[in-house]
């Protein structure tokens, strides 16, 4: 059987794999292809990997645009993305509301799970975020960094920390079996970040993903989108 092949932020897994029933029916077609960092995504269409859809931020998406990596006419927003605290399935949530509480929270933890500090949206946040709050030194020896947040997830869940916690984009802790979201970051440090779809220029399939972009952004599918953890639209 024929396949859509796929580089993807990490973010959009859950709704990707939500969709695929419905894109088989549709094409015949299955999804293969990678989820991770969306800076490691792009650099993989730079170099030549195989790919009919790229779905990024929209601000790397606009530059892979500028670059004639993808069609620019095709570029459509799918969704808003939070990035947010997840703790262990069963641990107490970590209630923060504001900056000060969520230093309070980041320092009580003795292990802090989180994406590639480099590469992934989520993971350069954070970065960002530890050192407003003045405690990336602090927190260093304490960080657990992954190549994205659905790994980072994954070991957070089998973490045997006494209060280990994670920070990672919502849809990647939604999707993840064994912890729980616990909330978005506090103002002054949150982030929301616009995920967006495109045809690669050198897509082998280029209806085939037309056709999974009109799934992830149809008005039919606003309530996958909001339960995968994505925002407006």
């Amino acid at each position: 059987m024929s396949s859509l092949n796929i580089l993807s932020g990490g973010a959009a897994h859950g709704l990707v794999a939500s969709l695929t029933p419905a894109f088989k029916a549709l094409t015949g077609f299955e999804i293969a292809g990678e989820f991770g960092a969306v800076g490691v995504m792009a650099e993989k269409l730079r170099k030549g990997t195989p790919a009919d859809l790229l779905i990024s931020t929209a601000a790397l998406l606009a530059g892979l645009a500028q670059e004639k990596l993808v069609v620019s006419a095709s570029i459509a927003d799918v969704g808003l993305v939070e990035t947010a605290l997840a703790v262990r399935a069963g641990d107490p949530q970590a209630t923060v509301r504001d900056a000060a509480g969520l230093r309070e929270v980041l320092l009580a933890a003795d292990a802090v799970f989180v994406p590639d500090t480099q590469s992934s949206t989520a993971g350069i946040h954070i970065a960002k975020v530890l050192e407003q709050l003045g405690i990336a030194e602090q927190v260093a020896g304490r960080l657990k960094i992954f190549p994205n947040g659905a790994t980072a997830m994954r070991e957070l869940a089998a973490s045997k920390a006494h209060r280990p916690i994670g920070c990672t984009q919502s849809t990647e802790i939604i999707s993840a079996e064994g912890v729980d979201l616990s909330g978005s970051l506090p103002a002054g440090c949150e982030l929301a970040t616009m995920y967006t779809a495109a045809i690669t220029t050198a897509a082998a399939h280029p209806r085939q993903a037309q056709h999974l972009i009109d799934l992830l952004t149809g008005a039919g599918q606003s309530e996958q989108r909001a339960r995968a953890g994505f925002v407006g639209h």
